[in-house]
């Protein structure tokens, strides 16, 4: 997944972005203090771009080596030649299909119309008008399927291969695996900008990572980067999916080693996590190299968007959606349950950890977004609620 040299290779194509800049590392001391812990790190992806989401650094990865691939180069290409009109003639016209819950659409989208190229994104019949809205604005055609993400997958495929389009997916199937490769690849900028930053802290690396996930392909990212970096020394990997489409959950309580679907309509406020198929290319990193998965109701994701965006004194305001901030309220119980000591010691956690979260997207969809933060929706259950 990671090797040598290609995270020097992905970070020099992303710096060439127009607008690029390192998304912020942020600390949180006061909760970490408050919940007996030595650090929370929150990479804010919230920051990225334009797009407020890290998807777009593999959905434009993914198309780079797409378009190399087709010219038959195997250098550096820059960016300035990459959009030129010489590329353009030499390609003809391309248009790039992609299934979404939203984010990865957009990245794909965007990515393609910086490089002038058309892009078609499905998504499925649950998306929110405000995510269908922000994908067009980037320039792509949407078309909804009657069905969940994973249907979308299916009708993308369908017609690129009728129409002679190119699929962009971060989920993997038999013979499609390249492109998922590179997407997740993609996501080693943000990695890397993490250890920089954490160096700056005199931080060598996080002691644990809490990942959450919907095909897998962001987390076998991070477990993976690290794993290569560190090997048997990488840090203690946690893996947070919703109860309601816990398909990597499912696949490792099976215990065969492969992956499995998880049934049912994905009804979950986590959007971006919202698919019931596993990843093949992203499933074989967890399976070697995660070491907890948990499954969490809607609840806990809304109670992390509220402490993010009510934080302690002391500690800075994050704008985080429902995929962004499960991995903060899966932490919050963990270490201010009683019923959750034998996995909080399991996992080692205490005033000597400094733990890695990822918000992996902003205020996406405002009216669900204010639904929560202000209005309270998804409340966590009276028994759950108050510290330890």
């Amino acid at each position: 997944m990671f090797p040598p040299g290609i995270s020097r290779q992905v970070r020099s194509f992303h710096r060439q972005l127009p607008g690029y800049k390192i998304s912020p590392l942020k600390g949180l001391p006061t909760l970490a203090a408050m919940l007996g812990l030595g650090g929370i790190w929150v990479k804010d992806e919230s920051q990225r771009l334009a797009l407020r989401s890290f998807k777009i650094l593999g959905g434009s990865y993914a198309i780079y080596q797409v378009v190399k691939s087709m010219l038959g180069v195997e250098q550096e290409i820059p960016f300035a030649e990459l959009t030129s009109d010489d590329v353009r003639r030499k390609l003809g016209d391309i248009t790039f299909a992609a299934a979404t819950d939203g984010n990865h659409g957009r990245g794909v989208a965007w990515a393609a119309s910086a490089m002038h190229f058309r892009s078609v994104i499905y998504v499925h019949k649950f998306t929110s008008q405000a995510r269908i809205d922000s994908i067009a604005s980037c320039g792509a055609e949407v078309r909804i399927v009657d069905g969940t993400y994973d249907d979308a997958v299916l009708q993308a495929n369908a017609d690129a291969q009728a129409n002679g389009w190119q699929v962009i997916s971060d989920t993997s199937w038999e013979g499609y695996e390249d492109i998922p490769r590179w997407v997740m690849q993609g996501y080693s900028t943000m990695l890397s900008e993490t250890q920089e930053q954490l160096a700056g802290q005199g931080i060598v690396k996080p002691t644990h990572l809490f990942v959450q996930a919907g095909v897998g392909a962001l987390a076998a990212s991070v477990i993976g980067f690290y794993h290569q970096l560190f090997g048997e020394n990488d840090p203690l990997s946690v893996v947070v999916e919703p109860d309601k489409a816990a398909c990597l959950y499912r696949s490792v309580e099976i215990g065969d080693g492969q992956p499995h679907s998880f049934a049912g309509d994905l009804d979950t406020i986590m959007a971006g996590l919202a698919c019931g198929d596993p990843s093949p290319v992203a499933w074989k990193v967890l399976w070697d190299c995660a070491d907890v998965f948990l499954s969490c109701p809607d609840y806990v994701a809304a109670k992390g968007m509220r402490v993010y965006g009510v934080p302690l004194s002391g500690d800075p305001f994050i704008v985080s959606g429902e995929s962004g901030a499960v991995t903060l309220g899966a932490l919050m119980f963990i270490m201010e349950r009683p019923e959750l000591a034998e996995l909080r010691e399991k996992l080692q956690l205490d005033r000597t950890s400094q733990i890695l979260l990822v918000n992996s997207e902003g205020n996406t969809d405002p009216n669900h977004f204010r639904r929560i933060v202000w209005d309270g929706a998804d409340p966590v259950p009276h028994e759950y609620r108050g510290a330890k």
